[in-house]
């Protein structure tokens, strides 16, 4: 197990590549987490380091200060993964996990404070540390797709929250079929049969809405 390091004001400086003025900067702006007081020391660990890295890192993709503090303080009063993952069942998704700068060169000028706390409350992202966790790996590709074809990511969250309302009947409709005949063990074997249906449904629906348009 590596042994946790902790720096003073100077040494995490020097290691972050900025003045102590910088820091006490970003401190002040509430970007990084408040350091750890032993009497009139303070000291700062690793995940400090990497938010600093990761501000770095933002402002050169052109991110202000402003957003940037936006963006720390969505994700430091966020859902922790433990909430998100911890007392979850077994599922066919696989989370995901991305630095801040990771999430932001998905959605490139996108992660506003708006857009985050939408995706927070859905329960598509979660914190741990200085990581994001995303819960889908495959609803984060087509969100991210979405977004490259145009599509504003406010819009590809409003759209995500509808979807969530509906399949959430579907999910209760196809686990009362399957449990007035059945047992839970079986509801988790039989899932991809429920998928299968909706999968289906849903490409027919689409047919049927592309031939109104002929």
């Amino acid at each position: 197990m590596t042994e946790k390091r902790e720096y003073r004001m100077e040494e995490l400086a020097r290691e972050a590549g900025i003045t102590v003025r910088t820091l006490r900067f970003y401190r002040e702006r509430k970007l990084i987490p408040p350091p750890r007081r032993e009497g009139r020391i303070a000291w700062y660990d690793d995940h400090h380091l990497a938010r600093l890295r990761t501000i770095a890192a933002l402002l050169e993709r052109g991110h202000t200060l402003t957003g940037i503090a936006e963006l720390a303080e969505a994700l430091d009063h966020g859902r922790d993964v433990a909430d998100l993952l911890g007392v979850e069942p077994p599922s066919e998704e696989e989370p995901i996990r991305l630095t801040p700068e990771e999430l932001a060169a998905r959605f490139e000028g996108q992660v506003t404070t708006e857009n985050l706390a939408a995706a927070l409350d859905l329960g598509y992202l979660a914190t741990d540390g200085d990581e994001i966790v995303h819960i889908s790996r495959r609803l984060l590709d087509v969100s991210s797709a979405l977004v490259r074809e145009g599509i504003p990511l406010a819009e590809v969250l409003t759209a995500g929250k509808h979807v969530r309302e509906h399949v959430d009947d579907l999910a209760e409709m196809f686990a009362s079929l399957v449990l007035r005949y059945a047992t839970e063990d079986d509801l988790q074997r039989l899932r991809p049969l429920a998928r299968s249906v909706v999968e289906a449904e849903l490409s027919l629906a689409l047919d049927r809405r592309l031939r109104k348009r002929d």
